[in-house]
């Protein structure tokens, strides 16, 4: 198949949304597709076959800034480049964002399939906006959720239903060694948090309110702190914690290490998370997880078949999991190897065959 792929967010920053098209795209095209990308970006994203949609816009979307493209300009460069492309048909994620990918739907003459990866449990602005989204919308021929809260915010705002196919993971490239300057040990246990700093969602706060109970009972616990964004407030919150190790924005190679080598990774997010795909990362690589009680991430651990809930927004909570997990080296040992298990079923091999059996069905109804 030729297959146009149509990313809403800007390449020039890393996201979820941009690695999962990344990511699919590569498997796609090793099983012998011909797959192009678009997307905003002003400098080259590092793999073969992206365009660029121009350069993106910050503006306040679902708890969170989006780097977006729209506008006559980005509207042009869409339609030259589905002229151009004669796909067979073509993927837009996220196509209710005021984006190329939107772009993409209105001007798209051969079969659309989208995927939606938010959860807006209120959103004043798809209420508001669905009257004109609703009837573009009805040109998808097929839908796809990442998660069954990213299928609810479907159903709830814009009509229509979805298949649930989870986001993917490349299992393998999480299976590195520890390397000793992050690893845990009897006595001196390290928890693992990976976000941006700065954005409150992510549940630094909570995870700062964490640290310094259980740096009282373990005095050579560390806290790794990995991230890009100012923390002003936290850092000012953990002074006098001499375990707490703020280490900055990671590659993609270090952070299969980090979470590789903490004795358990902490997810403290608060909310406007649709599926827990970093949960997935530390499975992936043997560490155990400490998640907040949000509907995606309890999904992802099957209630606590996988991990360890705590309640969301509660540090003393989180405090109590994290002492649990650092004193019960069977738990841990017993977290680690389901988890391995669990991240199979996230591989990107599985998940892609899923997507194209939803290609298959849109061309063979064609």
């Amino acid at each position: 198949m030729k297959i146009g792929i149509v990313c809403p967010y800007s390449f020039d920053v890393s996201g979820g949304v941009q690695v999962h098209i990344r990511d699919i795209a590569q498997v796609l095209s090793a099983r012998g597709h011909q797959v192009e990308v678009l997307g905003p970006a002003t400098k080259d994203p590092g793999f073969s076959g992206f365009t660029s949609a121009g350069p993106s816009v910050s503006i306040p979307y679902n708890g969170s800034v989006a780097r977006l493209s729209f506008g006559p300009r980005s509207a042009a460069r869409v339609r030259a480049w589905l002229e151009e492309g004669n796909f067979d048909l073509i993927h837009v994620h996220e196509p209710a964002s005021p984006s190329v990918s939107l772009l993409a739907l209105a001007h798209a003459k051969c079969p659309v399939v989208a995927t939606f990866h938010s959860n807006m449990t209120r959103s004043l602005a798809l209420k508001m906006t669905s009257p004109i989204l609703v009837p573009l919308m009805d040109k998808l021929d097929a839908r796809i959720a990442v998660s069954d809260e990213a299928r609810r915010t479907v159903v709830e705002h814009l009509g229509g239903d979805a298949v649930v196919i989870p986001n993917g993971v490349s299992v393998a490239d999480f299976q590195v060694s520890p390397v000793p300057k992050w690893q845990g040990s009897t006595g001196a246990p390290t928890f693992a948090f990976l976000g941006r700093l700065d954005e409150e969602r992510k549940g630094l706060p909570v995870f700062a309110k964490a640290i310094r109970r259980v740096a009282k009972e373990i005095p050579k616990a560390r806290f790794l702190i990995a991230g890009r964004g100012e923390a002003t407030q936290a850092k000012a919150g953990l002074q006098g914690v001499e375990g707490a190790q703020f280490i900055g924005g990671v590659s993609d190679r270090e952070k299969a290490e980090l979470l590789a080598s903490a004795t358990a990774y902490v997810a403290p997010q608060t909310g406007g998370e649709s599926f827990g795909i970093v949960l997935v990362e530390a499975m992936a690589a043997g560490a155990p997880v400490i998640a907040s009680d949000l509907v995606a991430f309890t999904a992802v651990l099957n209630g606590e078949e996988y991990g360890v809930s705590f309640k969301s927004g509660d540090g003393a909570d989180l405090a109590q999991k994290m002492l649990r997990l650092a004193t019960d080296r069977s738990l841990r040992e017993e977290l680690s190897r389901k988890g391995r298990r669990r991240a199979l079923q996230y591989d990107w091999q599985a998940v892609t065959d899923k997507v194209e059996a939803v290609y298959r069905t849109v061309l063979g109804a064609k």
